[in-house]
């Protein structure tokens, strides 16, 4: 647990870097977390529940615990034979399963979690109070499992589900005060703004993580690091770019 607490406590050093964020190129199996954890600039492996559940043959509403556990088994082998530490999106820890969930996690090694604030049973937000409560709650297990500097990225879906930024922004530093490492806020289609992004980041005295995407839809990673992002990461843009990889080489194969 000595060498585990030491995993999650370099990778909370990672989000407190100065103009430096932290880069995610999200995982989903063993193969995809081979490919990245054997690149010299990969630092972390994380994995994104949306391509877990497709693995599966599953949407990402439908990704149950048993099923996200199993694919971290051996995605977790790789990560402890790289030496990276391992955060795994474990969507809201699944209602009232969430200390088994955690349990499980660290039993693999894991070292942080992606936990987001909408209940997956309903597709409705969870209260503030009862979010945080939630959060605290993950620290409170691994703290007994020996694992205290356990990282959690707390995903906010506020503007997803139509409130305003004001309301991500609150629920955010309930977030940060409940002992999140970073909160991550989702804006879905409708994105996230520039000026949001500087919001939030003033706001969260920097600890935001964001979905990277391109410019000219969003910013670019030069833009993310001078406005002092914490954290950016892709979700499943990796995973599409290798199934666009394969049939294009399929194509070519099948004339």
């Amino acid at each position: 647990m000595a060498t585990q607490n030491a995993a999650a406590k370099a990778f909370k050093a990672l989000h407190q870097r100065p103009n430096k964020p932290l880069a995610l190129a999200n995982v989903w199996d063993i193969i995809s977390a081979r490919a990245v954890a054997e690149l010299e600039s990969t630092e972390a492996l994380a994995t994104a529940s949306f391509s877990v559940a497709r693995t599966a043959g599953l949407e990402d509403e439908q990704l149950t615990l048993n099923i996200n556990v199993a694919a971290v088994k051996g995605i977790a082998k790789v990560a402890a034979e790289f030496n990276k530490p391992l955060s795994v999106d474990i969507q809201d820890a699944y209602g009232p399963e969430l200390e088994k969930a955690i349990n499980a996690l660290i039993d693999l090694g894991v070292a942080a979690i992606n936990l987001e604030d909408c209940e997956l049973a309903t597709g409705e937000l969870y209260t503030p109070a009862e979010a945080a409560s939630r959060i605290e709650r993950v620290l409170e297990v691994a703290k007994e499992r020996g694992v205290p500097d356990f990282v959690v990225n707390a995903r906010c879906d506020a503007l997803v589900k139509g409130h305003s930024i004001l309301d991500a922004v609150v629920r955010g530093k309930r977030y940060l005060a409940a002992g999140a490492t970073t909160v991550f806020v989702w804006g879905g289609k409708r994105g996230v703004t520039r000026s949001e992004v500087d919001r939030m980041v003033s706001e969260f005295d920097g600890r935001l993580a964001v979905l990277a995407v391109p410019p000219p839809a969003g910013l670019s990673v030069k833009e993310l690091a001078d406005i002092g992002v914490a954290r950016y990461s892709v979700g499943p843009s990796v995973m599409f770019a290798a199934i666009q990889t394969m049939q294009d080489e399929a194509k070519k194969l099948l004339g």
